[in-house]
C-alpha cells in the first residue's frame, strides 16, 4: 500500500509566485487609493468647483462615496499585506479553519484569502 504524502504547505517556488501576484495587486490598489485622496482633496480644496446649482447634499453624498470607497481600499491593501506576512512566514495558502491548503485558483482570485471554499461554505468568516 503506496503512501501518498499529503502537502500541508506551498513551496518556496509557489509561495514567490504568490508573493508577485500580490505585488502587483497591492500596486493596483495603492494606485487606486492615490486616486480617491485626490479627488477628496480636491473637492475639500476647492469648494467652488462644485457645478452651479449642484444641490450641496448631492456633493456630500459623493464625498461620502469616495471616503467609503478609500476606506475600502486601504482594508483591501491591509489584507495584502498581512498576506504577504504570511507568505514570509511560509504559512500563506493555509486555511485558518481547516488547517487544510486553498485552492490554487482562488488564491489566485483572491490572494489574501484566509478560508478555503469548504470553511467559507459552512459558515467560516
Amino acid at each position: 500500500m503506496a503512501y501518498e504524502k499529503i502537502k500541508t504547505r506551498y513551496s518556496d517556488e509557489e509561495l514567490q509566485e504568490f508573493g508577485q501576484l500580490i505585488d502587483e495587486k497591492l500596486d493596483e490598489a495603492r494606485s487606486q487609493l492615490k486616486f480617491y485622496q485626490a479627488q477628496l482633496e480636491e473637492m475639500a480644496d476647492n469648494p467652488d468647483a462644485k457645478i452651479k446649482g449642484l444641490d450641496d447634499g448631492l456633493g456630500t453624498m459623493e464625498t461620502e462615496h469616495i471616503n467609503t470607497l478609500a476606506s475600502r481600499m486601504q482594508k483591501h491593501i491591509q489584507h495584502l499585506e498581512n498576506a504577504k506576512i504570511r507568505i514570509k512566514n511560509k504559512v500563506y495558502g493555509v486555511c485558518r479553519e481547516t488547517g487544510k491548503l486553498i485552492s490554487k485558483e482562488r488564491l489566485r482570485a483572491v490572494p489574501h484569502a484566509t478560508l478555503s471554499i469548504e470553511a467559507k461554505k459552512n459558515g467560516g468568516r
